[in-house]
């Protein structure tokens, strides 16, 4: 409280408040006063409200922000908080500048100029401050104590010199003891100068209440700061606040606004008033001729020291005026340090860390003391109280209404890790304090209003796009996850159209960083589009030993530092088609559920063991079954990247590090994105080339788009298939068809097919329909002399198109095509496999096989 109360009786309240009543009268000073206690009041509820959520340690105001907050906001308002008050030292300083200056005026001992005396002794001044802070926690608040002692000293002084009868010399200077007509007169405004105005008063005397934060930024050296803070602050707004309403009525009731100071200036004879003009006639003073040439140099209008005149004893007003600049400059002078150290050790800013570095066994921070004192000083050279007044105004106001709207936020989330020990706050009264708050900081400077939030909107943006490794807990945490929560619940109430749909992923990828291709192909198109889920099968004593949440973590992180946006799941099988249709079953939420599943191709096909194999074609089949779409990708040097190494006895597998570049990473130039669009899927096998070309890598390449048709009507045909996509509007101009895929193939590549089959293929001999029976359920994946006759058309157009890619697509950047499908069942998945081999085998660009669900993905209609 004690901290509290010296803060807010600073500079402002000795040598302006006075000057400020002249000016606004003192209905509207007791307006400015009021307004300033109703804002700090509130701040002072969040703030009481927030330091009670918990333990809180040193950092005070950035501390309370940021762990409310997050460091977005909380990294900002450290800053700016910071620079406030160390300018803020330079302020009070600055103030007990002006008294020295005026009391070496009064004794003819001028060192230089007004100003530059000014200038010197605010360098010696901050010069002692800063010996007192180096000295410790221990010396600054004996020295507080002192402070506190000498200003109510001065108060009583100053109140019993209102009641003294006034003397000549006293009455020259516009003093008349308690006069009603002078009070009266005093009520209203006479605005004057540049400053003249509301706001102008306002921005010079908000400062003198912004002393409220003076607690909570020594809140590490509280012994119970949840108690300290909300008690010591509240009662220290309302005693100061009090004090200023009592001091500009009372200044305001004995002084009149223009005096000449002069003794020669009485009337001859209480009636002789004829010219004379003001109060002053009535008692026998003639202040008319300075009045109106405006030169007088006392009353409240003109003496920035009517307190020290009017007291019973000056000596003590000057000391309760160095009390009150000395104390409170100490005050900002401990603060700014402090609350810029925790800035640092946050590491939220580069360069910055150097400050964060802490002394002794207090910690202090030295190196912060030095920057501030450096800081103190540059405006200090200012020396013109009523210019720093206003600047620091903005500061502090931004602070408290960042206060407020933490507060208002964490109450509004309802997150349950708010749980506020004190209870007596609102979270619309904290909203109107951030509103208030916001609102005069526009109507005092704007100027001043736009940098400041210019400031916080760069330094939000940097630790938004830098996402610095912290973890607080924050109300921004708690609105996103109540935002997307409402947003979920309210989608499911919402019917599916096709001029939503979004291939939502579920990308068979095992360990993401194990096939870094093919999470940044899914990536490239997913993207800030739509939805993406890792998903990694692990074996069941895989799962059991090593899948649990740090692996899963491990594999988040290495996605978030690839800057893919995309969840990661795991799930423990036996095999990869059990453990791929749970994933398919139960992965997503609501409408957010995968609709297209994406595979690497299988490159060990033919090596690996038969029932891998069958689980492999039978997951494709299964996601056709769920209604779901399918890509398989394949890449010439295949997609597992992962490697097994052996260090002290263990054994590791380990995966690409995040700066792993693949070709869908690189910029693509002014390449080809092939497309064989060769059936009907509802529009899949177009719309992710539409989307990967979108992006900034591959914007510049040409989209082709291939299908087939006849020899006789390939113009027409091209034509249609042309219109058809402008209709989709998906920017595809250039079209060819391709009248000779029903070709037949050359003999050199048939052979080649039937030599990729043969290992597969059924021995039948001489054995009987019962035997051959039995052998193929015993073998399901082998390929019978039947299945070569049913299948050797569709065979025989794989191989044709395989000699069409290599043709055409040998240097494209990628290839799309219609993944071949079949009925489930009906064909072994040696078959199977042999057509996606001959057709992606020796190519050189990527391959993507794409098979919608026929699910509408594409439409030309308006609704």
């Amino acid at each position: 409280m004690i901290r509290c109360m010296l803060n807010i009786w600073g500079v402002i309240l000795y040598l302006r408040l006075p000057w400020i009543t002249a000016q606004a009268g003192i209905g509207l000073t007791w307006l400015i006063i009021l307004m300033s206690a109703v804002v700090t009041t509130i701040t002072g509820l969040s703030i009481s409200a927030i330091s009670t959520n918990g333990k809180v340690k040193a950092g005070g105001t950035y501390f309370l922000i940021s762990r409310s907050l997050g460091p977005e906001l909380g990294g900002s308002i450290g800053l700016l908080f910071s620079f406030a008050n160390a300018v803020a030292v330079a302020m009070h300083v600055v103030g007990f500048a002006e008294t020295v200056r005026d009391l070496l005026l009064e004794f003819d001992a001028v060192m230089t100029d007004p100003v530059n005396d000014i200038r010197i002794v605010g360098v010696i001044t901050v010069t002692v401050l800063l010996g007192i802070a180096l000295a410790g926690m221990e010396w600054e608040a004996k020295a507080q104590v002192v402070f506190f002692f000498v200003i109510m000293v001065s108060f009583i002084n100053y109140f019993v010199g209102t009641l003294i009868p006034a003397t000549e010399e006293k009455m020259s200077k516009g003093y008349f003891s308690y006069r009603g007509d002078i009070f009266l007169e005093n009520i209203g405004p006479e605005w004057r100068g540049e400053s003249g105005n509301f706001f102008g008063m306002f921005s010079i005397f908000f400062p003198s209440a912004t002393g409220i934060l003076a607690g909570a930024n020594i809140s590490g050296d509280l012994k119970d700061p949840a108690v300290a803070i909300p008690k010591g602050t509240l009662l220290a707004i309302f005693w100061t606040t009090l004090s200023y309403l009592a001091i500009s009525a009372t200044i305001g009731s004995c002084m009149v606004r223009d005096a000449s100071g002069s003794l020669n200036d009485t009337l001859g004879s209480p009636n002789a008033t004829d010219g004379c003009l003001g109060l002053g006639c009535g008692y026998g003073w003639n202040f008319t001729e300075c009045a109106q040439a405006g030169t007088c140099e006392y009353g409240l209008a003109n003496n920035y020291q009517t307190m020290s005149m009017v007291s019973g004893f000056s000596p003590l007003i000057t000391a309760g005026i160095f009390a009150a600049t000395l104390s409170s400059a100490l005050a900002c002078l401990v603060s700014a340090p402090k609350v810029f150290q925790c800035l640092c050790q946050d590491k939220l800013y580069p360069v910055i860390g150097f400050f964060a570095k802490g002394y002794g066994k207090n910690n202090e921070p030295l190196r912060g003391y030095m920057l501030t004192f450096v800081l103190a000083i540059a405006f200090i050279l200012i020396a013109e109280l009523n210019t720093i007044a206003p600047i620091i105004s903005n500061f502090f106001l931004c602070s408290y209404a960042l206060i407020n709207f933490s507060c208002f936020h964490a109450t509004v989330t309802s997150s349950p890790g708010w749980r506020p020990s004190f209870r007596y706050f609102s979270k619309w009264s904290a909203l109107f304090g951030a509103v208030v708050s916001v609102v005069i900081m526009f109507l005092l400077t704007w100027w001043a209003a736009l940098i400041v939030v210019g400031i916080i909107l760069v330094s939000l943006a940097y630790v938004s796009y830098k996402k610095p490794d912290v973890n607080w807990g924050s109300s921004v945490q708690a609105g996103t996850y109540s935002m997307a929560l409402s947003y979920s619940v309210s989608l499911t109430q919402v019917e599916e159209h096709v001029k939503n749909f979004r291939p939502q992923c579920l990308v068979l990828t095992g360990p993401p960083s194990f096939r870094p291709a093919l999470v940044d192909f899914v990536s490239a198109f997913t993207k800030g589009v739509s939805l993406m889920i890792c998903g990694n099968v692990a074996g069941v004593s895989m799962g059991m030993l090593g899948g649990g949440g740090a692996s899963s973590r491990g594999h988040v992180e290495w996605l978030n530092r690839r800057k893919v946006r995309s969840f990661y799941t795991l799930i423990t099988a036996p095999d990869l088609r059990s453990g791929a249709h749970s994933l398919m079953q139960v992965s997503g939420l609501g409408r957010l559920k995968p609709n297209t599943v994406v595979l690497g191709y299988k490159q060990n096909w033919q090596t690996d063991s038969p029932h891998n194999l069958e689980n492999y074609v039978a997951t494709i089949h299964d996601a056709f079954d769920g209604q779901a779409g399918v890509c398989v990708l394949r890449m010439k040097d295949g997609l597992d990247v992962s490697q097994t190494v052996r260090a002290y006895g263990d054994v590791k597998v380990l995966g690409a590090d995040e700066l792993t570049e693949t070709h869908f990473q690189a910029q693509q130039k002014k390449k080809c994105v092939d497309v064989y669009w060769l059936f009907d899927d509802g529009g899949l096998t177009l719309l992710v080339p539409y989307l990967l070309s979108r992006r900034k890598r591959w914007s510049r390449c040409r989209v082709r788009v291939f299908v087939s048709g006849h020899l006789g009507s390939a113009e027409q045909q091209r034509q249609e298939i042309q219109l058809l996509l402008s209709k989709f509007r998906l920017g595809f101009s250039e079209v060819l068809v391709l009248p000779h895929v029903a070709w037949q193939p050359e003999e050199s590549s048939l052979k080649e097919f039937e030599d990729l089959v043969a290992p597969f293929r059924l021995n039948e001999g001489q054995r009987s329909p019962e035997a051959m029976e039995s052998l193929r359920r015993e073998t399901p994946w082998k390929v019978s002399d039947e299945d070569l006759r049913v299948y050797r058309k569709k065979s025989e157009q794989q191989v044709r198109l395989h000699e069409i890619l290599q043709e055409n697509s040998r240097n494209a950047a990628l290839i799309v095509m219609s993944l071949p499908v079949v009925r489930k069942g009906a064909c072994p998945s040696a078959l199977y496999m042999a057509w996606l081999e001959t057709l992606s085998r020796d190519l050189r660009p990527p391959l993507a096989f794409i098979r919608g669900n026929q699910q509408d993905a594409l439409t030309f209609y308006c609704q």
